[in-house]
């Protein structure tokens, strides 16, 4: 288990984009498991909607790859630099079952597919109480930036 002092130090995402609490399992090149306590402070709550506060569904696709930039640094046996940032690359099948609203522990369970030429093809699926929230299949780099 991770706390948030160490995905601190893995991802350089700050309030309100670092969407990940805590890392709940992990097992190197396989799977990672991490939570995201939802609350009404959120500040896109705010916007969407203000009569029915909804978490947006690429909030939800984000911190699902917030979770699986966890798993490769944890894989690589590496951490980010000033000079390489995790990008997202890709989207497919994306899928949304159920709302998440303030009060939802969003736990997320990420897969790693595979890993060809510096692109992580991951499963990836969200839920609250048990229930399917999100489900995708991302593609994630990493790259040196100047």
């Amino acid at each position: 288990m991770l706390d948030i002092h160490h995905i601190l130090k893995q991802l350089p995402h700050r309030f309100p984009f670092l969407l990940v609490d805590r890392v709940l399992e992990i097992e190197n090149g396989k799977t990672i498991k991490t939570l995201k306590n939802v609350t009404i402070n959120e500040p896109f709550f705010t916007g969407h909607f203000p009569h029915r506060p909804v978490m947006p569904g690429v909030l939800m696709l984000e911190a699902l790859a917030q979770s699986a930039a966890l798993l490769s640094f944890a894989t690589l046996d590496a951490s980010p630099s000033d000079n390489t940032i995790y990008y997202f690359a890709g989207i497919d099948s994306a899928r949304f079952k159920r709302p998440v609203e303030p009060g939802d522990q969003l736990i997320m369970e990420v897969a790693l597919d595979r890993a060809r030429a510096g692109i992580y093809k991951y499963k990836a699926l969200a839920r609250v109480d048990g229930e399917i929230a999100c489900e995708a299949e991302l593609m994630c780099t990493m790259r040196t930036i100047a």
